[in-house]
């Protein structure tokens, strides 16, 4: 099935146009003021390139590796819960887009359908996220549920002690499917460093930690063996006046440096950002936002359609910057600038026809 949009601005907007005003405010919105999620936005618009020029650039190759798997670009899905909520068919809409594009996804612990029929819809390789709802034992029985599924790698969400004040959802007396009938959740308030070890070893698998913002937790995260430093804010959903992930990235760069591959998430919107992204140390980025509305918009054909169109972006983005493939980005192709700031949803497109957003 083919989607004629041609911009993600589109995509948006077309999504707005499908979703219940429930659906969009949790998708689109952030925490309390909403403003780690402006800062995740602002993080990238500090930031302008810095091209060469008289390169030959004809031949332009964006794809990458990620634990060893090939990426057709280094954009992977986030994991997002209640996925059955934007599109009928769930988290298997993002497995069928993901494999059909050649990029990863992350299946949420917390999105519908089960975590084995997702598993089961595509051959190509998955990452299972987890939250913590049980004691270690509930632990072991989900973690071998996700081996016999076939995920070849496992990420531990870490930033969700408690769930978030909302407040676009308060207003509309809304929760997500998971929040409205689970009794378990306050398991998560109970993770530790420890935890997290036994956790690690019980899964013998590519070991991917998420939420992490600090300097100070990635090294404790790399004395403990992870793999993969996953720095997120939770697309600002989680704890408020926090920094964007791009202001986090250069200090946990400097500590994990050929220790551990880092990846992002956070207002990742366009090819530019995904250059950005890669010029400061990360392996791959994932899109969380931009994900559920290429999905609102189009289901799975929307979401494939969000990814040729960050191609797209990223081919010429690359050629205009002097680049040819991924691993010639680096951070000499990036300096600090002045953010311009626009003031329609997340600062993210300044020229919507009609106006904003909403």
């Amino acid at each position: 099935m083919s989607i004629d949009f041609v911009t993600n601005q589109e995509i948006i907007l077309a999504a707005r146009r499908n979703l219940t005003q429930d659906i969009w405010d949790y998708l689109s919105g952030g925490a309390e003021s909403e403003t780690t999620m402006r800062r995740n936005r602002i993080a990238f618009d500090s930031l302008a390139l810095c091209p060469r020029i008289c390169v030959d650039v004809s031949k332009i190759d964006t794809s990458t590796t990620f634990l060893g798997q090939k990426l057709r670009i280094p954009v992977m899905m986030a994991p997002i819960g209640s996925l059955q909520t934007i599109t009928a068919e769930g988290g298997v809409a993002v497995a069928k887009a993901a494999a059909e594009f050649g990029t990863m996804n992350f299946v949420s612990s917390v999105t519908q359908p089960s975590l084995e029929e997702i598993a089961a819809s595509t051959n190509h390789p998955k990452i299972f996220q987890l939250y913590i709802r049980g004691g270690l034992d509930w632990c072991e029985e989900i973690i071998e549920r996700v081996k016999r599924a076939g995920y070849m790698a496992l990420c531990l969400t870490v930033d969700t002690a408690h769930y978030s004040r909302r407040e676009r959802q308060m207003m509309n007396r809304w929760l997500p499917p998971n929040k409205r009938t689970e009794t378990t959740r306050h398991f998560q308030a109970t993770l530790t460093w420890e935890m997290m070890a036994a956790i690690k070893k019980m899964a013998g698998l590519p070991f991917i930690l998420k939420g992490v913002a600090t300097a100070e937790d990635a090294k404790i995260a790399l004395d403990h063996g992870v793999d993969v430093i996953y720095i997120s804010n939770h697309g600002g959903r989680q704890l408020d006046h926090g920094r964007g992930t791009m202001d986090v990235l250069p200090e946990i760069v400097q500590v994990a440096r050929g220790k551990a591959d880092i990846i992002l998430d956070g207002s990742i919107l366009r090819g530019t950002d995904v250059l950005k992204a890669l010029a400061l140390g990360c392996k791959a980025v994932t899109i969380g936002k931009l994900q559920g509305w290429g999905l609102g918009a189009g289901g799975q054909a929307g979401l494939v359609r969000v990814l040729e169109l960050l191609e797209e972006e990223l081919i010429i983005d690359m050629g205009l910057l002097g680049v040819t493939r991924i691993d010639q980005i680096s951070e000499k192709y990036v300096c600090k600038a002045p953010p311009v700031c626009f003031p329609n949803e997340m600062s993210a497109f300044a020229h919507l026809p009609g106006g904003q957003v909403r």
